[in-house]
């Protein structure tokens, strides 16, 4: 099998669609001819030509309002938001049109339309271009949320994501868009709301979300060296969220770290652990324990990124901690 970088993963399953599908567009600043600012688009302005590939101007709720209206005619837009803090600018559209049209209309109008962007702490982008929000678009209904952390996982759910008719928000750490990974040729989907056990354990459950799992991994790794079996599950979509994997794991175990770069408070991780209390208390050995980045404004500089983002050996701590209970 070939490796690939996360970014040319997601432009492979685009480009594929789009080459299918003649509905699908996408729409963004810098998304043609330079390619994206990550390389999202890379070629693929030479290959559909500027009626397909849509540079914009700095106006997220005109764009976004126009790809609401294209969906409900039998489109396939793609936002390519660069980072997707941008998305912001377009929380009206998105939370009263995107979101609530299909129920709105009985089911009449579909809403396929991807928003896509960078998230996540790293390379010195500051408190305006370093958030990631999927808590609160979990939080909504009518969205579907995608958080892949590795290059096939990015593939497969991207292809699903262009193939559904629900509005899908499609969340690419930046720290990992050029990890490179194996994945397959051809064209496969891999369905949303079913998580990947990332590794197999005996003596605690580890759930974590995007760029996590990798240091997650990293930091059982130098564990395993000690004896010490932990599972790993990488739930790949937030929203739907595989709770019966995590579950199975829990009952397994009887332990739960849940680690997760976004903030403590009303999180995906509060969210996993009022879950697992309601339907695996009996199972649970120990108090749940969760690891987050810290609840502030993202600073600019290095060392104090690094100081608010868990890292491998604050991961590695927390799992002692956690057995220690």
């Amino acid at each position: 099998m070939r490796e690939l970088t996360y970014v040319d993963a997601t432009r492979e399953a685009l480009d594929r669609a789009m080459a299918r599908d003649p509905s699908i567009f996408v729409v963004g600043e810098g998304i043609g001819a330079r390619g994206g600012n990550f390389n999202t688009t890379s070629g693929l302005y030479t290959k559909y030509g500027p009626e397909r590939l849509c540079d914009t101007p700095i106006s997220e709720r005109g764009f976004v309002g126009m790809c609401a209206g294209a969906a409900m005619t039998g489109t396939r837009p793609v936002v390519d938001f660069m980072f997707i803090d941008f998305i912001l600018d377009a929380f009206g559209e998105l939370v009263n049109q995107v979101a609530k049209m299909q129920y709105m209309s009985s089911g009449r109008l579909k809403m396929p339309i991807i928003l896509r962007g960078a998230i996540g702490i790293g390379h010195s982008a500051a408190t305006h271009h370093s958030g990631s929000y999927y808590p609160i678009f979990a939080h909504l209904p009518g969205f579907r949320v995608a958080v892949p952390a590795i290059p096939s996982d990015a593939k497969g759910l991207f292809t699903t994501a262009l193939h559904g008719d629900d509005p899908v928000l499609f969340l690419e750490h930046k720290s990992i868009l050029f990890n490179r990974g194996e994945v397959p040729e051809g064209d496969y989907a891999i369905p949303f709301g079913q998580a990947r056990i990332a590794r197999a354990g005996a003596d605690c459950t580890l759930v974590a979300i995007g760029s996590m799992v990798g240091k997650t991994l990293a930091a059982c790794d130098k564990l395993a060296e000690e004896g010490v079996s932990a599972e790993v599950i990488d739930p790949r979509t937030i929203a739907p969220l595989d709770m019966a994997t995590i579950l199975e794991s829990v009952h397994k175990t009887g332990r739960l770290l849940i680690v997760d770069e976004t903030f403590q408070p009303c999180g995906v991780g509060a969210e996993i652990a009022a879950q697992v209390i309601d339907q695996g208390f009996d199972d649970l050995d120990a108090p749940i324990h969760r690891l987050n980045g810290a609840h502030v404004p993202t600073p600019y500089s290095p060392p104090l990124e690094n100081a608010i983002v868990p890292q491998e050996s604050d991961i590695e701590q927390s799992i002692r901690d956690l057995l220690a209970e």
